[in-house]
């Protein structure tokens, strides 16, 4: 009895479990803007129809999709899925290393060794694990990863759960990246990491002067290549074979949830660091494989986009159209020289405002706040297509220029006051925006937005 009181005392005593959660029941971001009526996210597509998504029923453009090539579509790589499921089923319901890996994942990983000219290629389920498990991996204690700091989520994070130290560095910064290496043990291991298209920017990473550096101390070099695979470089091999440095880089990932049109990851390098990965990569070891649809609809959009280099040669008409079209209606667009063209706006939720305006004009899009881009900085992301028709793109800026008038796009002080930006989040309407300046550099307009066109392998420049 005596022991019972004693329990049931501490029981007493002990201070309540917090609620872990009372952060959900408290959280108001997205309830707030469905109030506005400018929700802008997990919008439900009924259908999709080349260039356009139907959304309740009516028809919508579609800017918002990384599907750069109008792969995902084609009718031949929806065929090659189907006749792969129904070959090895709906999934292979087990990791690679057990008993989850099919001949036709063995294919994908040859072609992509071929194409992409490398010594072995490994699959991952999707490109953030292809990141993360790489990362994870190859670096240990007393390492440190040099992340750009507008590198992609899943390079950061997978940059936050390896063992090494991470050390960013200023964005597209040879020399911020030398510096960071200066002050490294020189003894440490070093892995320079960075996008070679960045996903929010649209920028082209400055690979030449940032490989030399990296040489310079010792560091290997990773390029994740998602947004750059089958739009820069000979026959769309990327940002590596755009500068002509496939030689001279370590590790190139990639994704196929962009110009190839499905989802799923890879990793690609010499034979024996993949090896390594098969049997260390935890992201490969404890996940399920990649579903027969999704490898045998990817290695047929490879081979499209190899047949098929008009794919490519459309994309860059366009882009260059859109580049162009925002510039004359009077839009920042940043550094951008790809397909991405962010449209800056400025407010959060004018942002979210325009993004709703533009679809109840049947154009779909999705905006970008804050931690994607800074605060004040908020943007429309938009996204081209090889299959984008003129009269598609022509509407498009023809909304655009109209709801920059009706929203007064270009009265916020992102365009008014460049040189200052918010100190805090607003996502009001109704209120004077409060802004600061934080000594930070703001969204500049385009230094040079002439869009990098198709090379040979041997192209020194973007």
């Amino acid at each position: 009895m005596a022991k019972d009181a004693n329990i049931q005392r501490h029981v007493e005593m002990a201070s309540p479990a917090r609620d872990l959660f009372q952060k959900c029941r408290e959280y108001r971001d997205s309830a707030d803007a469905r109030t506005q009526g400018f929700y802008p996210y997990f919008r439900r597509i009924d259908e999709t129809v080349g260039n356009h998504v139907i959304c309740d029923g009516e028809m919508k453009i579609m800017i918002g999709s990384n599907n750069y090539l109008g792969l995902a579509q084609d009718p031949r790589v929806v065929e090659a899925a189907c006749k792969a499921t129904q070959k090895f089923g709906a999934g292979c319901t087990g990791s690679r290393l057990l008993n989850g890996t099919i001949r036709l994942h063995v294919e994908l990983e040859e072609a992509l060794a071929d194409f992409l000219q490398r010594e072995a290629v490994l699959l991952y389920s999707t490109g953030f694990f292809a990141n993360q498990g790489a990362l994870i991996a190859l670096t240990e204690d007393g390492d440190a990863i040099l992340c750009d700091r507008e590198n992609h989520a899943s390079i950061i994070d997978g940059c936050q759960f390896a063992p090494a130290k991470l050390v960013p560095y200023r964005h597209n910064s040879a020399v911020s990246l030398r510096n960071r290496l200066k002050r490294l043990p020189p003894e440490a291991g070093k892995l320079v990491v960075m996008d070679g298209v960045f996903s929010m920017s649209g920028d082209v990473a400055d690979l030449p002067p940032q490989l030399e550096a990296a040489r310079e101390f010792g560091a290997r070099v990773y390029v994740d290549e998602a947004h750059s695979l089958g739009v820069l470089g000979s026959e769309g091999r990327g940002v590596v074979h755009h500068f002509g440095l496939n030689n001279d880089v370590d590790i190139v990932m990639g994704t196929f949830s962009k110009s190839l049109g499905s989802m799923g990851g890879f990793i690609a390098g010499e034979e024996a660091m993949i090896e390594y990965l098969k049997h260390r990569s935890r992201c490969l070891i404890f996940t399920a494989s990649l579903a027969p649809a999704v490898a045998g609809g990817v290695l047929k959009a490879l081979e499209l986009m190899r047949q098929e280099p008009e794919r490519m040669e459309a994309l860059w008409k366009n882009t260059r159209k859109m580049h162009e079209g925002f510039k004359s209606i009077g839009f920042k667009i940043g550094t951008t020289q790809t397909p991405i063209v962010p449209i800056l706006i400025g407010s959060e939720a004018k942002a979210f405002q325009f993004t709703q305006r533009l679809y109840e004009e049947g154009i779909f899009a999705t905006p970008a706040i804050y931690p994607a881009v800074r605060y004040g900085e908020a943007i429309v992301r938009t996204s081209y297509m090889a299959t984008h028709t003129e009269q598609d793109l022509d509407r498009v800026l023809e909304i655009f220029q109209k709801l920059a008038i009706e929203l007064g796009a270009f009265d916020d002080p992102a365009y008014t006051d460049p040189t200052r930006r918010k100190g805090v989040f607003d996502f009001r309407l109704d209120t004077k925006e409060d802004f600061s300046d934080n000594g930070e550099k703001p969204f500049q307009a385009a230094r040079n937005t002439t869009p990098p066109q198709p090379q040979p392998q041997t192209a020194a420049t973007p």
